[in-house]
């Protein structure tokens, strides 16, 4: 396997993270993850704006350039032969000795990433997963896909250990979003999120989900809503870039509509397959 390391591509033994990396310390750092589809990056330019974006959040200067990260995202699909999986990649500020501000002296982002195959979750989108409500501890900023993540994987657990595939997070009576995903309601054919706010991430599958509604004309609304809300939906779906778009079943043990994939989140599904990049055939 390739990975890549401050500049480099080399395989494991390349990779050595010092016990000064402040993302060790702290989880001082952001990071994506980029779909492949049948070989190539996926919605790549929105991601790596993002990271770019979410560096910027927390006064980070990226080394390399959004073209560079393509670039470096690409050559990892290509060096590992990667046809349906994903790229992980991360930036952490550098490695300094352990102090809460700053280091004094300027340091270097560590830049690591690496690529593997990972198929299409086919079992989940075709029959729904189970939800389990957890109350939202996360801090104010959870624009930033940082590196901090305690309070979601806390959550993850939860959900896991009740036998849940995810973790609804709820904040002062309001559904926000899940532990690793965003989530959506549909009551009367209209699809709701909550806003795109510092209190949830602003998805890249949940943007296509948007883009998609308008394409189909299906009412799309940027709505806060309830628990109880939630529960009287007539369908609902969670979105994630590994996930894609994964229907919700049920919530706490609760049945959403019928207890099976609707026929709205269905309908997306279908017209997201379709904007799938396809296999290239040979001459």
């Amino acid at each position: 396997m390739i990975y890549f390391m401050n500049g480099q591509f080399t395989d494991q033994e390349g990779c050595t993270i010092s016990i000064d990396d402040r993302g060790y310390y702290f989880g001082d750092g952001v990071y994506e993850v980029v779909k492949v589809y049948n070989g190539e990056l996926y919605t790549a330019e929105e991601h790596f704006n993002r990271l770019v974006e979410s560096a910027e959040k927390v006064k980070m200067v990226l080394p390399y350039s959004k073209e560079e990260l393509i670039g470096i995202a690409s050559e990892l699909v290509k060096a590992n032969q990667i046809e349906t999986g994903h790229i992980y990649i991360q930036a952490t500020r550098g490695v300094s000795p352990r102090t809460h501000q700053f280091p004094e002296i300027p340091v270097t982002p560590v830049v690591t990433a690496y690529a593997i195959n990972n198929p299409r979750p086919l079992k989940n989108i075709e029959e729904g997963v189970r939800v389990k409500i957890v109350d939202d501890v996360r801090w104010l900023r959870c624009d930033i896909k940082s590196l901090n993540l305690l309070g979601n994987v806390l959550a993850k657990q939860e959900a896991f250990e009740a036998g849940c595939a995810e973790a609804l997070f709820v904040r002062d009576g309001i559904v926000m979003e899940g532990s690793s995903s965003n989530v959506f309601g549909i009551k009367n054919g209209t699809v709701y999120t909550h806003p795109a706010t510092n209190l949830i991430l602003n998805g890249i599958t949940r943007r296509v989900v948007m883009k998609l509604c308008e394409e189909l004309a299906i009412p799309f609304v940027e709505k806060e809503f309830t628990p109880i809300e939630a529960l009287s939906m007539d369908e609902f779906f969670l979105t994630s870039t590994t996930a894609e778009i994964t229907p919700i079943v049920s919530i706490d043990g609760h049945p959403i509509g019928n207890g099976q994939p609707g026929t709205v989140t269905k309908q997306l599904q279908e017209a997201f397959a379709r904007q799938i990049p396809v296999p290239v055939k040979a001459n």
